[in-house]
C-alpha cells in the first residue's frame, strides 16, 4: 500500500490537521458550494498547509462525484494536503466488492478514504437494525478492501462519546475492528456536540490507555466547546484533529479550524502548519467566508476584525506603554492587526494611539488631544459613532490639529432634493446643489433612484470639472440606522458611507434628524478625506 502522508508540515505524519469544510462544513444552513467553489476552497486550504482535505461524499452526491473527477483530472494540484473521500461502510448483507457506495470511493481516485461507522450500541441496533458483530464485520471488511486497493483509511467512530458512556466495551470493539483491518486512525466523534472539555479529555486518555490505538478527534459545537474539546483531546493524546473553516457545519457548527490552529500553534507551540503559514490564518479565513457567501465573523477568535480591537480608555493607556499588556499575543502572528476604537469611552491614550494608526502624531499636541476627546464625547452623546468610520475620525483629528481651519476642496452653499411620485408607482428623485469650488460657484442638477443617489450624482456633476480625481471614487456601501433614545422622542438618523477608488476603501459617518442631511454630511466627509489623501 502507498502510504499517503501530508507533505511539508513540520510534524509530518506524526500529527494531522484534517479539514472537513467541504463535507461537514457544507452542511451549514445557507452554504451551497458549487463544484468550482469546492475547488477554490481546497486550493486555499492546501495553500494554508493543512494535511488532509475531505472533499465530500462521492457516489452519494453528484456534485461531490464531479468534484473528485475534476480533481483527479488535474484541476486540483495539491502541494501540502492529501485529498480525502468520505463514505460509509458496506451495507449489511452485501459483499464489500458488490457495494456501489464502496466502489464509488475507489472510483473517486482519492488516495485517502474516511469511513463513518456507528460506535454506539443504541445506534447500531436502532438505526442500522443489526447487531454489534455484524456492524464490526461491515467495518472490517470495508477497511480491508480499501487498504488492499491502495487506500489509506481513517474511520470516524460516530457518536463515540455518547456510546462509550452507555456501553464502553461495544465502542472499543468498533475501534479495534477498524484498526485490526488496517485503519490508520480511529476518530472519536462528539457527533451530538454535548461533551465538555474535562470529561472528553478523560475519555480520550482512557481510550488510548486501554487500546494503544492512534486516535483522532471530531467535535461539534452544540455546547460552544468544540474548539476547547479539540484542544483538550490533543493534550490528552489525540494526534489527528478534524475541523472546519470558521466553524461551519450543521446546527451550531464544528470546531473552528482557525481557532484550533491558533491554539495549537501559538499557545502550545506545535508546528502544525508549514513554516510561515500561521500569518496566513486571517486572510484565508476571510477568503473562505467570501466563497461561502457569508460575512466574516468580526468577533471570531484570532482572525476576527475585532479580535484585537480595544475600546476602553483604560486598555488604551496600558497598550500605549506595552501592547502585550492587553493582547494575549502579537496579532501579526496570525495575520491580524491591533485596533484602537474611539468612542465616548476614549481617553487621551486612545486618541493618541488611534492617531498614530491613522498617520497623525498627536504626542506633542496635548491641546489637540484634549479637544478631540471632548469633541468625540459630545458627538457620541448626540448619536455619532466613530468605531467604524475611521475617515471621519481622521478629519476630526485633523481639524483639532489645525485649529478648525482644515482646508477643504469645496464648500456647500445649499442643496435641494425633490421627490416625484408617478401614477405608475415609480419614485424619481431630483437634487440640485450649489457649491463653491476652485474659486467659482457651481450649480448642478441630477436625478437618481432615491434622494441620496440624486444628491451624490449632482455633487459629482458640480465637482468633477474642477476635481477630476473624483471620477475614480464610487459609493461602495450605504448603511442607515435610526436611533431613538426613548419611546416617543424624535428619531436621529446615523448614516455610514463606504467609499472606494480602486486603491483603498474608507468609511465616513453623518448624523442628523433628517436622513438626507445625515447622508450629505457623510458624503462630504468622504470626498474631503479623498482630497486630503
Amino acid at each position: 500500500m502507498t502510504r499517503t502522508k501530508p507533505a511539508g508540515t513540520p510534524l509530518g505524519d506524526d500529527f494531522h490537521v484534517y479539514d472537513t469544510t467541504l463535507r461537514d462544513g457544507a452542511q451549514r444552513e445557507g452554504i451551497a458550494y458549487s463544484v468550482t467553489d469546492k475547488l477554490a476552497v481546497a486550493r486555499l486550504l492546501d495553500h494554508l498547509g493543512v494535511g488532509f482535505i475531505e472533499g465530500g461524499w462521492p457516489g452519494a452526491l453528484p456534485k461531490d462525484t464531479e468534484f473528485f473527477r475534476r480533481a483527479a483530472e488535474g484541476e486540483l494540484a495539491l502541494e501540502h494536503a492529501a485529498l480525502v473521500a468520505f463514505g460509509s461502510t458496506r451495507r449489511s448483507g452485501i459483499a464489500v466488492d458488490e457495494d456501489p457506495q464502496v466502489a464509488a470511493l475507489l472510483e473517486s481516485r482519492a488516495p485517502v478514504v474516511t469511513l463513518v461507522a456507528k460506535s454506539d450500541r443504541r445506534h447500531i441496533e436502532s438505526a442500522l437494525r443489526t447487531d454489534v458483530d455484524d456492524n464490526c464485520a461491515m467495518i472490517a471488511d470495508t477497511v480491508r478492501h480499501l487498504v488492499d486497493n491502495g487506500r489509506r483509511v481513517f474511520v470516524d467512530a460516530e457518536h463515540f462519546f455518547d456510546g462509550y458512556a452507555h456501553d464502553p466495551d461495544t465502542s472499543l470493539r468498533v475501534l479495534e475492528a477498524a484498526a485490526g483491518a488496517g485503519a490508520d486512525v480511529v476518530v472519536l466523534c462528539d457527533t451530538n456536540g454535548g461533551q465538555l472539555p474535562l470529561q472528553l479529555a478523560e475519555t480520550v486518555s482512557e481510550v488510548i490507555s486501554r487500546t494503544g490505538l492512534r486516535v483522532g478527534i471530531h467535535c461539534q459545537d452544540d455546547t460552544d466547546c468544540a474548539v476547547a474539546n479539540s484542544v483538550a483531546a490533543v493534550q490528552a493524546g489525540a494526534t489527528h484533529v478534524q475541523c472546519t473553516a470558521n466553524g461551519y457545519g450543521e446546527r451550531a457548527g464544528n470546531a473552528d479550524l482557525f481557532a484550533v490552529l491558533g491554539n495549537l500553534g501559538v499557545k502550545l507551540g506545535m508546528p502544525v502548519l508549514p513554516e510561515g503559514k500561521l500569518p496566513e490564518l486571517t486572510r484565508v479565513s476571510h477568503a473562505l467566508a467570501e466563497i461561502a457567501n457569508l460575512a466574516p465573523d468580526t468577533h471570531q477568535a484570532y482572525v476576527g476584525h475585532s479580535a484585537f480591537a480595544h475600546k476602553a480608555g483604560l486598555h488604551a493607556s496600558a497598550i500605549k506603554v506595552d501592547p502585550e499588556l492587553y493582547n494575549h499575543m502579537d496579532p501579526a502572528a496570525v495575520g491580524n492587526d491591533m485596533r484602537v476604537l474611539v468612542t465616548e469611552m476614549a481617553g487621551r491614550a486612545s486618541l493618541e494611539l488611534k492617531g498614530a494608526e491613522l498617520g497623525l502624531d498627536l504626542s506633542q499636541r496635548p491641546d489637540a488631544v484634549g479637544g478631540a476627546v471632548q469633541r468625540v464625547k459630545e458627538l457620541e452623546a448626540r448619536g455619532w459613532s466613530f468605531e467604524a468610520a475611521d475617515a471621519s475620525l481622521e478629519l476630526l483629528l485633523r481639524r483639532e490639529l489645525s485649529g478648525d481651519e482644515l482646508e477643504t476642496p469645496f464648500e456647500l452653499d445649499s442643496y435641494r432634493v425633490v421627490l416625484d411620485h408617478a401614477d405608475d408607482g415609480g419614485v424619481l428623485a431630483e437634487a440640485t446643489v450649489r457649491v463653491t469650488v476652485g474659486g467659482s460657484r457651481e450649480i448642478a442638477t441630477a436625478e437618481g433612484n432615491g434622494p441620496v443617489n440624486a444628491l451624490d450624482a449632482a455633487l459629482r456633476k458640480a465637482l468633477v470639472p474642477h476635481l477630476p480625481w473624483l471620477e475614480a471614487v464610487e459609493l461602495a456601501d450605504y448603511k442607515v440606522r435610526i436611533l431613538v433614545d426613548e419611546p416617543g422622542t424624535d428619531a436621529v438618523t446615523r448614516v455610514l458611507v463606504e467609499s472606494r477608488d480602486g486603491e483603498q476603501e474608507w468609511t465616513t459617518v453623518g448624523v442628523h434628524a433628517n436622513i438626507v442631511e445625515a447622508s450629505w454630511l457623510a458624503l462630504c466627509d468622504a470626498l474631503i478625506y479623498k482630497a486630503l489623501h
